[in-house]
């Protein structure tokens, strides 16, 4: 039996949750919805199939009742009495209905319940940062074909991080290039070249590059990147937007990783809130899903869709860290870069 409670995104779930029993609620009915829709929905023929997929709505069932019992135990402030599939349980709820990574299709997301249904009054400005978020892809690489995500933050360039941009260029006495055999692009719906390293920044994770459309086309207009410190950071609600992917290096356990793969390799939405800002190290840090490398991703003020921070780190229960952009805002790099200040 646990004595604490950590929650994986390092937020305490009474932090997270306005009402720890009203989402205890509604998580139960809608697995009653769920177990009642699966007896005609899951096949019954005993193909390895089928066998796969009613074990897996099992296992996800079996897991988010131990979570709704780890939260009414919390809201009784029994939280010493949480057994340890009740503390996984709680996990599993904190990472879908807390700190969700929404999936995006089309450029759009599926309405929300529960807290994050406020999403739904910024759903225009929110589609309109998505469309400015993509997936940096590879061609020539070893191993891989997609290396993180970039965001348009000017006329003709996209944002990522140092870590990124290492996949497929390297530093050399003319500055940097790409390696040889190798060329990347920017999925924006459509490709975008990368046509050149604009540069690395020398102190904090972050990398700019010139992007070209195919066929002489038009980018669409930057991103806005807050040119100043937004009030009240902490607990300001904020929201990400990236391509989470598996890595191998994380310690998220096994059995996460498990019930929540389908969140790796495609585009997210993920809301949380800022927690904090460090100005000594030049990092704001986050709770946004913790799920996965989002290495590139921005991060954006749900008050007013300004970028304020570049995401470039991230532990499981620790909180992610992002470069908090308003702090460069005289920087010469993201000057040349000609950045969308706002």
């Amino acid at each position: 039996m646990r004595t604490s409670y950590g929650s994986p995104v390092a937020t305490d779930p009474a932090r997270v949750f306005d009402d720890l029993r009203r989402v205890a609620a509604r998580v139960r009915r809608h697995l009653e919805e769920e177990i009642s829709g699966s007896v005609t929905e899951l096949p019954g023929d005993g193909t390895p199939a089928g066998e796969i997929s009613r074990f897996a709505q099992e296992e996800r069932a079996r897991v988010l009742e131990a979570g709704v019992s780890g939260l009414e135990k919390l809201a009784a402030d029994r939280g010493d009495e949480i057994d340890e599939d009740e503390h996984f349980g709680v996990d599993a709820i904190v990472l879908l209905e807390g700190r969700p990574a929404i999936p995006v299709q089309d450029q759009d997301f599926a309405a929300q319940d529960g807290d994050w249904s406020v999403l739904e009054d910024d759903r225009a400005a929110i589609r309109a940062s998505i469309a400015r978020v993509g997936r940096l892809e590879v061609t020539g690489h070893p191993t891989l074909d997609r290396v993180g995500t970039a965001f348009l933050v000017g006329p003709r360039t996209v944002m990522t991080t140092r870590r990124v941009v290492g996949e497929f260029s390297g530093a050399g006495d003319a500055g940097w290039s790409f390696r040889e055999g190798m060329s990347a692009r920017v999925d924006l719906g459509e490709g975008y070249e990368v046509t050149e390293v604009i540069g690395i920044h020398p102190d904090v994770d972050l990398a700019l590059l010139r992007v070209g459309p195919p066929d002489g086309g038009v980018l669409p207009t930057p991103l806005a990147v807050a040119a100043d410190a937004p009030a009240d950071l902490s607990g300001r609600p904020v929201y990400m937007i990236g391509h989470p992917a598996w890595d191998g290096r994380r310690d998220e356990p096994e059995s996460m990783r498990r019930i929540f793969m389908d969140v790796y390799d495609a585009k997210r939405l993920q809301p949380g809130r800022a927690t904090a800002f460090a100005p000594d190290r030049l990092v704001m840090r986050h709770d946004c899903s913790t799920l996965g490398d989002s290495g590139g991703s921005p991060v954006f003020d749900l008050s007013d869709h300004r970028v304020l921070g570049l995401n470039f780190g991230g532990r499981y229960r620790s909180g992610n860290e992002a470069v908090p952009l308003w702090e460069l805002v005289d920087d010469p790099l993201l000057e040349r870069a000609e950045v969308n200040w706002v």
